[in-house]
Parts: C-alpha cells; structure tokens; sequence
C-alpha cells in the first residue's frame, strides 16, 4: 500500500445537502416538505403516538393488573430438598448454589416446611416458616438467619 492509495472507509465521507437554498442547490422552494400542512410548519408535527384524533392505541388496548415495585423476588426451598447434605453441615446460600439446589439468591431464600428431615444442619437463610424451623431444630439442627 503506498500514500496515493489511501482512501477513507465506504460511506464514511458524505456531502451534506443544505435544504432551503434556492432551487438551484437541489433541494430548494419547500425544502423537501412538501406543500403546507401541518409538518410543513416549523415546529410542526406531532408527538409520538399521535393518531390525528383517534383514540391512540395505547388507550385502546385494554390495562390489565399491577406490579409491585418494592416486592421482593424470593427463592421458596422445602426442608426435604436439604437431605441431600451430610450430617452436621453448615447449609448456606453458596453451598445450596453449588450443590444446584437453586440456581441463584434473587432477594433472598425463604425454608419452608414441606416434607421430612433426618440429619442434623446448620441451616443459614434469609427466612424460615414456623413449621421448617420446627422440623430443622427437632432433627437436632440449628437455624440462623442471616
């Protein structure tokens, strides 16, 4: 490659067209606005959305339920899934996790009572329901809350 043959990148140079110059610049007379009208105007036109009048279809289209904005999106994890730990391990977040019990935290995880437990765990959760703290504790474990 030498100097005379350096040539800038396809459609990076472009001539801009002046609008509203006379007839002779090629784009003179209404400039490319056609004839009178609304978006002839300056600061014509109309916001987005804007249907001429008609009911716009954001307002036609039927409004259905509610989100909460300050709810919070929590794993629910039944006492049964935790037999699969061996006895007298500390059960937290990172292990459960690790062992692909739940696949990630969200804004918490919450024990609930479903099912049975034989082994003695250390569980450490955001929240336990009564009848999972019961069940935990009579097997001989502990529950913290984190």
């Amino acid at each position: 490659m030498n100097l005379h043959e350096l040539k800038p990148a396809e459609g990076s140079k472009f001539v801009k067209r002046i609008k509203g110059r006379g007839n002779a610049s090629g784009n003179g007379k209404t400039a490319g606005k056609g004839h009178k009208g609304q978006k002839a105007r300056a600061g014509g036109g109309v916001r987005p959305g804007f249907e001429g009048g008609q009911m716009p279809l954001y307002r036609r289209l039927p409004k259905r339920g509610f989100t909460c904005r300050n709810s919070k999106d929590i794993v629910a994890l039944n006492v049964s899934r935790l037999e699969v730990f061996e006895d007298g391990t500390v059960v937290g977040i990172e292990m459960l996790i690790e062992s692909g019990i739940i696949s990630r935290a969200r804004d918490g995880v919450k024990i609930l009572g479903n099912g049975e437990l034989t082994k003695k765990l250390t569980v450490k959760a955001n929240y336990f329901s009564e009848t999972a703290k019961e069940k935990i504790e009579n097997a001989g474990g502990k529950t913290e809350v984190i």
